[in-house]
């Protein structure tokens, strides 16, 4: 079950001139490597979740990528593009000696790990794509079928102020907000590494990457697809989603039918954060595929 701990060691590295931080818990020899949503959300919500496999002898890093948390924030839009946040994580995991990681990449993660995999093979050990997807335009309709399910007139009006650029309007915010409850986080209360990750969200690179929320895709990713590609990654791969995910079980059924070696598990109870929403589902296949493709045997 997720814990709010401290990390054991707080590293600082230089990448491309800017200052990363990165966070650490435990020694084991296997490495799980945590990749977050956001874009611009500091890493707080997944590290803490993860820390408890320090327990099964895995030692645990996550992140906080440039524009956010620690990091630097030198708030140049060029810096904001997938491939340059790819990069990033690879040079991280060479400046920390991190050797063949077990990936975890949540939402705007799991486009990074899927990026990764096909780009720096060599870093991997298995790779865990949680509450994402490989198609953007397979997501866009998935969303466009979850807007419906609020009824005819909230699309006309959400469609009106997407139409508008009126994203903050009280009307257009109050749909927002459903669809958040429904298919991001259906807890009466978000846990605290939630909270400190939400009140410091960069909403910069977020709005460029992504859009003004997560049911709107206007920004550099809004085509991005590797679909085509998933049949090269060799790794055992573990996909995970809710039952009401924004990035939905049809998404993540997508992937799993191009992928060599995967197994998809959705649980019942949850939306996009199901470490937290349905723990005593998700955390055992967690353990058990992190067990079955360990790299040292303790």
């Amino acid at each position: 079950m997720w814990r709010d701990i401290e990390p054991d060691e707080r590293i600082e590295v230089n990448i491309e001139g800017h200052k990363l931080v990165a966070y650490s818990f435990g020694t084991g020899d296997d490495v799980l490597f945590l990749v977050n949503g956001g874009p611009g959300l500091p890493c707080d919500y997944l590290r803490e979740a993860h820390s408890c496999f320090i327990d099964q002898g895995f030692r645990v890093v996550a992140f906080d990528q440039l524009d956010c948390g620690a990091s630097d924030r030198p708030n140049d839009p060029s810096l904001w593009t997938l491939q340059r946040y790819v990069r990033e994580t690879e040079a991280v995991r060479r400046a920390l000696g991190l050797g063949k990681v077990h990936f975890l990449g949540h939402s705007w993660g799991g486009w990074q790990a899927i990026e990764y995999a096909l780009t720096y093979p060599d870093g991997l050990a298995s790779l865990i794509l949680s509450s994402t997807v490989a198609d953007m335009v397979k997501l866009r309709a998935e969303l466009d079928r979850l807007k419906a399910a609020l009824g005819p007139e909230a699309v006309a009006m959400m469609q009106r102020h997407e139409a508008e650029g009126t994203f903050t309007h009280p009307e257009y915010m109050g749909a927002i907000t459903m669809l958040n409850y429904r298919h991001v986080c259906r807890l009466q209360e978000a846990p605290a590494p939630v909270e400190r990750s939400l009140k410091n969200w960069n909403m910069g690179p977020y709005s460029a990457i992504q859009g003004p929320n997560e049911f709107l895709y206007i920004g550099n990713i809004r085509n991005w697809s590797r679909l085509d590609d998933l049949h090269k990654i060799d790794v055992p791969v573990l996909i995970t989603a809710g039952q009401y995910d924004e990035q939905t079980p049809a998404c993540a059924l997508e992937m799993k039918l191009r992928l060599k070696n995967a197994q998809l598990n959705v649980f019942p109870n949850s939306s996009h954060v199901p470490f937290y929403e349905d723990p005593e589902l998700y955390y055992p296949v967690l353990r058990d595929f992190l067990e079955k493709n360990r790299l040292v045997r303790p």
